[in-house]
């Protein structure tokens, strides 16, 4: 079994539970050692004083913050002791509804494990509650002489903890990209292909379906590099749609998604049907009455309103 990167209690208004904190995640890098060329001699990094050249020792290193004329030296057992609650409380000062945490401020994800079995049922129960309600305790607690602010919930059946970017950490993309596009404009055609287009990709996420190819890739380069062979090159980047090619592109990935290959001569439905998605062919048949529209293909929607 893991060990916890981290022990604490969990508290909740006058509610406290103590927790282990687990890393969820792996990374499956493979890692390769610095070598110099030429030789099979390893290159490391070493902890050195830049005035003597000489290696310094762990325990011989301290944090230093250039105060300009002079540095200010800080002990690790001082930082320590400034951390609220001394880095062993994870506090929850409110709920708040999951659907209104954007995204962007999700970073990485911890499990959270009672230490024993006699808090198992605090456990439970706040898993439960969060997980009926929809919603996130947010905390804050210090870890590794840093402070995080995180979100507590439940996912299949065990609590969660998701450190969270603090609001000054997220980036203005105005400031970061330079050319942000404005607002050009698009027909109603082109929407309406697009939205086609959306629904012909529609899928079932299943993270099992996906797999980090290029690591296989890496791996495979080793290996033919060790038996003297060579390994196929990687596909060239597809080139930029042109925008004045932008209709044809949206009308053959539409085809493509749908099983056909993309390349047939274009067929326009007779109106404007052909433009629509299946769901608003399925409003007109209904406006239509047209009878059997729910066990109806999209063509088959087309075919009857065309009629």
């Amino acid at each position: 079994m893991a060990r916890p990167v981290w022990r604490g209690n969990l508290a909740f208004g006058l509610v406290s539970l103590p927790v282990g904190l687990y890393t969820a995640t792996d990374r499956h890098t493979i890692r390769f050692h610095q070598l110099q060329r030429g030789t099979s001699d390893r290159v490391r990094n070493r902890r050195v004083n830049e005035r003597t050249g000489e290696e310094v020792g762990l325990d011989d290193i301290v944090k230093g913050f250039d105060a300009g004329d002079e540095y200010v030296l800080v002990e690790p057992g001082e930082l320590d002791d400034i951390a609220p609650g001394r880095s062993k409380t994870l506090e929850i000062s409110g709920f708040v509804d999951l659907d209104e945490v954007d995204p962007i401020f999700f970073d990485k994800t911890y499990y959270l494990g009672p230490v024993d079995q006699e808090h198992g049922k605090v456990y439970r129960l706040l898993e439960q509650t969060l997980s009926r309600a929809n919603r996130a305790g947010i905390a804050t607690f210090v870890m590794r002489q840093r402070e995080y602010l995180v979100a507590v919930k439940a996912e299949n059946g065990l609590l969660t903890c998701h450190t969270l970017h603090w609001a000054d950490e997220i980036r203005d993309p105005a400031e970061e990209i330079d050319n942000l596009p404005g607002e050009p404009k698009t027909s109603e055609k082109e929407r309406r292909t697009a939205e086609q287009l959306i629904e012909a990709m529609t899928i079932d996420w299943d993270p099992e379906d996906y797999q980090d190819t290029y690591q296989e890739k890496v791996a495979a380069l080793i290996e033919a590099k060790q038996s003297g062979e060579t390994v196929e090159k990687a596909e060239p980047a597809a080139e930029a749609t042109h925008v004045i090619d932008l209709m044809e592109a949206l009308r053959a990935s539409v085809k493509h998604a749908r099983g056909g290959s993309g390349n047939e001569p274009e067929t326009e439905p007779k109106g404007d049907l052909g433009d629509l998605t299946k769901s608003e062919l399925y409003e007109r048949a209904a406006d239509a009455g047209i009878r059997g529209r729910s066990g109806m293909t999209r063509d088959e929607l087309i075919e009857a309103l065309a009629a």
